[in-house]
């Protein structure tokens, strides 16, 4: 068996000289690969005996769930069935947008103010019917790994609180550790993280007013921005990170983002470091609510899980069409 690839801290990423600094370029066997990379076929065999029960869970909500939701300008499909003779049906849509739902964002979807697309990737090499960095690549090569479940909801619950999602509530990185130790979860090379915070279902039981209010406020709750989480995420091994919520990290960013200088386009996000700099997919908006209430009747959190985006070479994101088997 060959022997287990290692990789620079973040710490020494960031004494990489010149635009690779801070950068994970270069240390993956193809440039669109990322951080699923980090996933080896010893890696899927383990994953495998997280299945025990045989159950699954679909972890995407449909399509057109978030309409209206948070983004302004995702609107949501319109199906069309069509017929060309009494025996047959077909079918299309119009105004799909590939991350209005559940989604990973593939590395494409954000660039480093500071270095530009991961790997160097030129610009004007990011357009449609070009492959380089395209969502097709985890499609012919599907991120297959264990999951870890991490129930932030549960967990604050378990104190007799509850987030405050209209508020667009701050999770500082401190509570995801809390919230691991609770659990007794422990991050693996390889691993995917999936964190529960409630937010979509919160979000989906409200009136088309009162969702258009919330996206008007610009608040949705989400991990806060910070040095440590990424050091954490990287050093780890995680191959992705997803939530249920719209994009992993809070908005708007904390007034303190260590990134407010470094991505000022997303006023201190951290979407450039995980994806333009680390190649560390993100998962958003992702359909939790049901796994994570079977996990915590289980009193177990991992699983085998599966993620094979749409294959559209190009594509800077796709529905997940992720599954989980317990």
């Amino acid at each position: 068996m060959s022997e287990k690839k290692s990789y620079p801290t973040r710490a020494q990423l960031k004494q990489r000289p010149g635009r690779l600094a801070g950068t994970s370029w270069g240390l993956f066997s193809s440039p669109s690969a990322g951080a699923p990379d980090k996933i080896d076929a010893a890696k899927r065999v383990q994953a495998a005996t997280s299945v025990r029960l045989g159950e699954t869970f679909g972890l995407d909500y449909p399509i057109n769930a978030f309409s209206p939701g948070m983004s302004k300008t995702r609107g949501a499909p319109e199906h069309h069935i069509f017929g060309n003779h009494p025996a047959h049906r077909d079918d299309y849509l119009d105004n799909f947008y590939l991350q209005g739902s559940s989604q990973i964002d593939g590395l494409r979807h954000r660039r480093s103010d500071e270095v530009g697309f991961y790997n160097g990737v030129p610009d004007e090499q990011i357009i449609a019917g070009t492959a380089e960095l395209g969502i097709q690549y985890w499609s012919d090569q599907p991120i297959v790994t264990r999951g870890l479940l991490l129930d932030l909801a549960g967990y604050v619950a378990s104190l007799g609180q509850q987030l405050d999602h209209q508020g667009g509530q701050q999770l500082p990185f401190s509570l995801l550790l809390e919230a691991m130790n609770h659990q007794g979860i422990s991050v693996e090379p390889g691993d995917a993280l999936m964190v529960h915070t409630g937010w979509s279902e919160w979000f989906l039981a409200l009136s088309p007013e009162e969702k258009s209010r919330q996206r008007d406020s610009g608040k949705a709750t989400g991990l806060a921005q910070s040095e440590q989480l990424l050091d954490w995420a990287w050093d780890s091994g995680l191959s992705i990170l997803a939530a249920d919520n719209f994009a992993v990290e809070c908005l708007p960013p904390v007034a303190n983002s260590p990134f407010l200088d470094s991505a000022p386009n997303d006023r201190g996000m951290m979407h450039q470091e995980f994806l333009a700099k680390l190649g560390l997919p993100l998962g958003e908006l992702w359909r939790l609510g049901p796994l994570a209430r079977r996990m915590g009747q289980l009193d177990r959190w991992d699983c085998l899980l599966s993620i094979k985006p749409l294959n559209l070479i190009g594509g800077t994101g796709s529905p997940a069409n992720a599954t989980a088997v317990l």
